[in-house]
């Protein structure tokens, strides 16, 4: 996971990003055409580090996009953001926004890049001892390491909106769905939480909580 993947894989082949990039357009157009509204289209790098990375793809992907409307006579608005799972993009998230209309904490590689636990590794192997021995009460790919993990996404949050204050920030995961996880997303001030289909109704729940233990309770007097 450490290799030629995500952001990298583009910057050295740019052509596999621009055909992707370009395949949503063209299905942003086709839909917009047959139902007569556009789609939300946002298109996130992944494992960026750099804020040059994402520099170079943001530019790649305009330049695609704005060809495939141009083609097609299409007005589409698309925004073009990250997911942030790597400590470095954590620290430089202010760097890293100056090019970013969202952010969305990839938090299960962020949680790996962090602790350095390969989740496949971990999982079947030490951290079952780790939790069975009281050396770790969770399982942290299930539930978020929020003075740890965590941390770096409060850091991230705090620092990217002191550049950009409207940027969109969210996480994704299967942490996007654990009850404890959605409240800290909630008080660290992310907008949104995406989990697999399963997990929503859970996720729901959560996030209404976190709103009530915010606020308190309603008083209502006769």
């Amino acid at each position: 996971m450490l290799g030629t993947r995500g952001c990298r894989l583009g910057i050295q082949y740019p052509e596999i990003y621009a055909m992707q990039v370009r395949a949503i357009l063209e299905a942003a157009c086709h839909i917009a055409a047959e139902l007569g509204e556009a789609p939300r289209v946002e298109i996130m790098i992944p494992l960026v580090g750099f804020a040059r990375e994402l520099e170079v793809m943001r530019a790649l992907t305009v330049e695609t996009a704005d060809a495939v409307l141009a083609e097609r006579h299409a007005s589409i608005d698309y925004k073009v953001g990250t997911m942030i799972e790597l400590p470095r993009a954590a620290i430089t998230a202010d760097e890293i926004a100056e090019h970013a209309d969202f952010f969305s904490f990839g938090t299960n590689d962020l949680t790996q890049t962090t602790l350095g636990f390969s989740r496949d590794d971990a999982e079947g192997k030490f951290l079952t001892y780790y939790m069975r021995s009281d050396l770790l009460a969770d399982n942290p790919f299930e539930k978020l390491d929020q003075k740890g993990v965590g941390q770096l996404v409060a850091m991230a949050t705090e620092k990217s909106r002191a550049v950009r204050p409207g940027i969109k920030l969210g996480i994704c995961g299967e942490h996007g769905g654990e009850p404890s996880s959605v409240k800290f997303c909630h008080r660290t001030g992310l907008d949104y939480v995406s989990c697999s289909p399963y997990r929503v109704p859970i996720a729901r729940l959560a996030a209404a909580q976190a709103v009530l233990e915010e606020t308190g309770p309603a008083v209502t007097t006769d």
